[in-house]
């Protein structure tokens, strides 16, 4: 595995470690959901750089995904993807920080969220290494 692919598998791995703290605080729902996002595409963005697919600057798990899936010997739930895209924003406001169309994520999102992630990081360092 190449230096860089470890790098972005570690940071993703940092953003789960994250969630591991927050997962219990039912008023962090919104912020398990960006960490699950950002642990999603981090462990994408891996999978880019160790099969030297065109890097593109984009936050949009769809579009990752649809560039790695070539190289992933396991599904990967759409519907789970498509969430998590909602919940990222380029704006940054705080009232728009992690939430889905609906609002604040539920506890039952956000620990959904973060089994997808750790299960998705899971598969791909298995796939790599």
């Amino acid at each position: 595995m190449k230096l860089i692919t470890r790098e972005w598998l570690d940071r993703a791995k940092d953003d789960l470690a994250v969630i591991e703290e927050i997962i219990d605080n039912h008023a962090l729902t919104n912020m398990v959901a960006f960490h699950a996002q950002q642990a999603v595409e981090k462990t994408l963005k891996a999978v880019i750089e160790e099969y030297e697919i065109a890097f593109v600057r984009t936050h949009k798990l769809e579009f990752l995904l649809e560039k790695t899936k070539a190289h992933l010997d396991f599904p990967v739930d759409m519907q789970s993807i498509r969430r998590l895209d909602e919940v990222y924003t380029e704006a940054r406001y705080p009232s728009e920080l992690g939430l889905l169309p609906y609002g604040k994520p539920t506890e039952d999102d956000a620990r959904t969220m973060q089994e997808f992630a750790r299960n998705l990081h899971e598969n791909v360092k298995s796939v790599l290494q």
